[in-house]
């Protein structure tokens, strides 16, 4: 018996106590097994099944190969130490990514195995690196970075940290780590090394493409899309931290009628409920959320309501989830897993148990209501030290198994409303891992300062989630935290950022604005605060004409924005775009991180610096752009420098296209 042989359509090697699977998953790709002293085991954390495939399996005594479109794999019996080396190629035989050698007497491993206590492993995988390939993906990691070569990263989330294990390469492939341990992953010069603190086994999936387009495209049939973005997806959301009452969000919500300014949806924040865990307003502060929701939706306006994992030991539901096992467990010590405004501990979104009790009662207190979208907030979940060692879920440890969390806790929302009827979904929710996207999640930012740096760093942000699979993606306009309202600093970066919100995938103004109140209930007991005023009229003369004509901008896209939502379903591909998405021929658009195209006509160039009124933007070769305010024509391929003044920004619109917007901004 040799070193290889065909199980099905899959290629086995085996040596020296390790098996290995190579198998066709999907058109072009390739799903890659390990395992040590054990069997594979079946099944999938992200993937979906495949349609069924014929590989191309050829077996010799010290290689055997398998291809599968136009990809190819290589697996080659190292002499020195009988190791299998896999090196991938596409149709044109160029090598596309290659496990590191065993380096002779080096003796090092591609695949390094590290037994932990109780069975399980370290494992680190480990490939060579092209210096010259460029990477993007992997999430939302918050740092101001297009090209992610040379970046080190952890594989976990954390508050505005979101890991997507899943990047695409200019050398023409994209790469899925198929497993959600705790780990990090280095993306050096000379090796690219993938680490999982506590695994069974390694998993990964691979598939060639001649287009980011295509690869995308690949990545979506296996992971999934995202369902078609409700209508009042497209418009503009009013959102502040907080509004604390009935009489605020019905103030608020009539002026915005009284002034026709289009609004689609209103969201309450959190802490309209007594203790966290009880999922219900509070009536103190909200008498009757029945007649509040149903005015609001006379008004043509959705509510939404936040909910929070966490469950507050003074909780009406805490008892009774931590009998019947519903809740997070630490491995040790005493049950608290974050400090705010009490002892909390988290559901366990992993256990269908917990996601079945908890939608009942979201059902009863906010579905029943009217309420029909949900913010899922804290949905990391926020561990108050990120001490990952230190937590277990139903579905395992959460060094092991964590990064499924915010997935599960989607899903828990995603199914209650699909078997409550509703086919319109859509929840927003603070973080997202692989296959997020098939739950309506639509992934925002995170807590993130009110600075320009953070501007910046929002806008690479928002370019690698569309990559990885998440085209819903938004950002609280303005920032979250530090934004003061008088200051003219402040009104000036609030402009800015809602500009740019204008032409992402969700436009939705948010902020935990300054001199924020507080609050005290009728018992005495110090609740959470209620920032300062953040409607479009709450920054001056000079910004609210700028913001009310923006959101009319926004309005005029909705056609354009519907069509865009729908390619995201169909075929997975995102709303916010890389230039190098729409054209990989040309080599500067891969370096560009200000500036992105909001589908495939519309080129924005925020202006993320402060008071700057013009700046530099490179138009792509293969197109004309037509700047839409100015009307002007230029020839792409070329640097220009565009005016900028407060009230606008550089916006391109792609030979000619989408021509209703020209002399509009």
């Amino acid at each position: 018996m040799g070193f290889f042989e065909r199980k099905d359509h899959a290629l086995i090697f085996r040596e020296n106590g390790e098996v290995v699977q190579v198998e066709a998953w999907g058109e072009d790709s390739l799903r890659v097994r390990s395992r040590f002293l054990g069997d594979i085991e079946d099944g999938s954390i992200a993937l979906l099944d495949p349609k069924p495939s014929q590989a191309q399996i050829t077996i010799r005594e010290w290689d055997a190969e398998i291809s599968n479109g136009t990809i190819r794999a290589v697996i080659e019996v190292q002499r020195w130490g009988r190791d299998g080396r896999i090196t991938f190629y596409n149709q044109n035989g160029d090598i596309l990514l290659r496990e590191i050698a065993n380096g002779g007497a080096l003796m090092l491993k591609a695949r390094s195995y590290h037994v932990k206590p109780g069975g399980n492993f370290t494992l680190k995988v480990s490939f060579d690196s092209n210096p010259e390939e460029k990477l993007y993906g992997m999430g939302q990691y918050q740092q101001e970075t297009l090209n992610l070569k040379g970046c080190n990263l952890e594989l976990a989330h954390r508050n505005s940290q979101a890991s997507i294990p899943f990047y695409i390469s200019s050398l023409g492939y994209g790469f899925l780590w198929h497993n959600a341990a705790v780990g990090e992953v280095h993306f050096g010069t000379n090796t690219t090394q993938w680490t999982a603190q506590s695994t069974a086994q390694m998993d990964y999936w691979i598939t060639a493409g001649d287009t980011p387009a295509e690869i995308e495209e690949h990545y979506a049939d296996a992971t999934g899309k995202a369902p078609m973005m409700p209508e009042y997806g497209l418009g503009f959301w009013q959102c502040k931290l907080r509004y604390y009452n009935q009489e605020q969000v019905l103030s608020v919500a009539r002026e915005y009628k009284k002034r026709s300014i289009p609004l689609d949806v209103f969201v309450i924040d959190y802490y309209h409920w007594p203790r966290c865990g009880d999922y219900r307003f509070d009536e103190e502060y909200f008498p009757d959320p029945r007649s509040m929701i149903r005015e609001l939706h006379d008004m043509g306006i959705e509510t939404m309501v936040s909910v929070w994992p966490q469950v507050d030991w003074r909780s009406e539901n805490f008892e009774e989830m931590k009998q019947q096992g519903l809740l997070v467990k630490s491995n040790a010590g005493i049950d608290v897993q974050m400090l705010f405004h009490g002892n909390n501990v988290f559901m366990d979104a992993t256990n269908p148990r917990t996601r079945a009790y908890v939608w009942e009662k979201c059902k009863k207190n906010y579905a029943d209501l009217g309420i029909r979208t949900f913010w899922l907030d804290e949905a990391e979940p926020e561990f108050g030290t990120y001490a990952y060692e230190q937590y277990r879920y139903y579905a395992g440890p959460v060094e092991q198994i964590g990064n499924i969390y915010p997935r599960e806790y989607a899903r828990l929302f995603y199914e209650g409303q699909q078997a409550n009827g509703q086919t319109d979904i859509v929840n927003l929710i603070r973080c997202a891992w692989v296959g997020s996207q098939r739950y309506g999640t639509l992934v925002w930012s995170g807590d993130i300062m009110s600075t320009y740096e953070d501007f910046r760093k929002q806008i690479c942000a928002g370019i690698h989630m569309g990559l990885c699979g998440i085209p819903w993606w938004t950002t609280d306009i303005g920032g979250f935290h530090n934004g003061w309202i008088e200051s003219e600093e402040f009104r000036e970066l609030l402009i800015r950022w809602f500009q740019f919100g204008t032409f992402c995938p969700v436009m939705r103004l948010h902020g935990c604005r300054q001199p924020a109140t507080p609050i005290i209930n009728q018992a005495g007991e110090v609740r959470e605060q209620t920032g300062a005023d953040n409607e479009i009229w709450s920054f001056g003369e000079e910004a609210y004409p700028i913001l009310r004509h923006f959101i009319s901008i926004r309005e005029q896209m909705r056609d354009y924005t519907r069509s865009l939502m729908k390619k995201a379903h169909e075929k997975g591909t995102p709303v916010m775009r890389a230039l190098f998405y729409e054209f990989p021929q040309d080599p500067v658009c891969w370096d560009i991180k200000d500036s992105y195209l909001f589908g495939g006509d519309i080129l924005v160039a925020p202006i993320c610096h402060p008071g700057a009124r013009s700046r530099r933007v490179y138009l792509p070769k293969g197109a004309q752009w037509t700047h839409a305010g100015t009307k002007q024509i230029y020839p792409g391929g070329s640097w220009y420098d565009i005016d900028a003044p407060l009230e606008t920004l550089p916006i391109f619109l792609r030979d000619g296209r989408q021509s209703y917007l020209l002399g509009q901004l």
